[in-house]
């Protein structure tokens, strides 16, 4: 039997309708598993640190408490926000948290000026072996910091520095991996404006501050939020070249509240949630740029 022209169009019809139906099905699906695993993510992520907020609010007993056989007691009988205030008694937390503070703004200051002018060297500027030295550059990421520890507190120690502030802070503010970052962006900036710069008498350090760093900021604000992170957590250093109590900083700070036999875990989740909150000013007033530097930073042309 053969069809009409009208039956053969109104099938076909029926078929686009069926694929379509199918291809919504299937996207649909696809959002649900993948809001599945991320929402598993975001869990697995989460949960370390809202243990540890609920930790310091409890007493000290509850800390391992148990409602049944496998859920911990995650919700605290009453609120102790006295541990809050043991930590600042028990031990100088003040003095620790001034040195961090002190220590991470130098550090990251330092590390964004000398990132931002040796990646402005081998992205504009053209000298003899520049490519040769920016490779060796990059070779020194490859080694880990286990490997230049001891040759850095040797040369430290030589030098008449340890147990200063100079050994927490000068050795941090040069790395290649700031300068590496900031020169793959500065190479996407536009040489337009540089050339209109240069035919008006703009010296090059002019054309660095006067227009290289302010279309930079997306990539100034990321190396900022990574330094400030990484100099504020970091534990090794601080405790290998100070030895006085009042240069500790918090990371190393925080470890009074261990001992051989006995851990105060309330008192320091405490001071672990109080460490936190400048990480997360820096990152909240950071994040539009840091996003966008995220997005652009290494992207070329």
């Amino acid at each position: 039997m053969i069809k009409s022209g009208s039956e053969k169009s109104n099938a076909t019809e029926i078929d686009v309708e069926a694929i379509r139906r199918r291809k919504r099905l299937l996207e649909a699906l696809k959002k649900s598993v993948s809001f599945v695993f991320l929402s598993i993510g975001a869990v697995t992520m989460v949960a370390p640190f809202l243990w540890m907020l609920v930790t310091s609010l409890k007493e000290p007993g509850q800390v391992f408490s148990y409602q049944r056989a496998w859920i911990a007691d995650w919700v605290p009988t009453s609120f102790v926000w006295k541990n809050y205030v043991k930590a600042w008694q028990v031990v100088p937390f003040a003095r620790f948290y001034l040195n961090s503070i002190f220590v991470a703004v130098l550090t990251t200051a330092g590390q964004v000026f000398t990132s931002s002018m040796a990646g402005y060297a081998f992205a504009r500027l053209k000298f003899p072996g520049r490519d040769k030295l920016f490779f060796g550059y990059l070779m020194t990421l490859m080694i880990p910091g286990a490997v230049t520890m001891i040759p850095n507190f040797i040369l430290l120690r030589w030098l008449g520095w340890i147990d200063s502030y100079k050994a927490l802070i000068l050795p941090g503010i040069f790395t290649a991996y700031g300068t590496f970052m900031l020169r793959q962006f500065f190479m996407t900036l536009p040489r337009d404006l540089e050339d209109a710069a240069k035919i008006d008498g703009c010296s090059y350090f002019g054309i660095f501050w006067r227009i290289i760093l302010p279309l930079s900021k997306p990539a100034l604000a990321t190396l900022t939020t990574f330094t400030f992170m990484g100099t504020w957590m970091n534990f090794m250093w601080p405790l290998v070249v100070v030895n006085s109590q009042e240069k500790f900083t918090l990371p190393v700070g925080l470890s009074y509240f261990q001992s051989m036999h006995h851990t105060d875990w309330t008192v320091l989740m405490a001071g672990s949630v109080m460490m936190l909150a400048p990480i997360l000013i820096v990152f909240i007033f950071n994040q539009r740029y840091f996003v966008e530097g995220i997005k652009l930073t290494g992207i070329k042309g």
